[in-house]
């Protein structure tokens, strides 16, 4: 696997789109930070490390709208390995007028776009989540 974070994203929306309760994802401290950062603005539920023998991974838990629908309704890479996109913390803007998140890699760490201006720090354009 070339893209661990594009992996990442894109079973979060798959998951989503077939109803599942919760999925899981081999560990990394990059993914813990954005699972954890997506359950604290509202996109995931409960997200938790687990060990089976040597092997550890993230259980994620999805969260739905009262009509069934996924909260996750769509992701976008940005960032890709073959292609690395940055922003300074004045470019950085709204995703779909506040509807959406940005997230960026920065030197304090994994943050959303509001995050990241408020704390005047660009970085990494990793994806777009809605």
């Amino acid at each position: 696997m070339n893209d661990p974070i594009g992996d990442f994203i894109i079973r979060i929306k798959n998951a989503g789109s077939v109803r599942k309760a919760s999925f899981t994802v081999p560990f990394s401290k990059v993914k813990l930070a954005i699972a954890e950062l997506l359950s604290a603005k509202g996109y995931l539920g409960v997200v938790t490390k687990k060990n089976k023998g040597n092997a550890r991974y993230l259980n994620i838990e999805l969260l739905y709208m009262e009509d069934g629908s996924p909260k996750v309704r769509g992701v976008k890479r940005m960032s890709k390995p073959s292609r690395r996109i940055y922003e300074g913390a004045k470019n950085i803007k709204k995703f779909r007028k506040g509807f959406g998140l940005s997230i960026f890699s920065t030197p304090k760490g994994i943050m959303a776009d509001t995050d990241a201006k408020k704390s005047n720090l660009g970085g990494e354009f990793l994806f777009n989540i809605w």
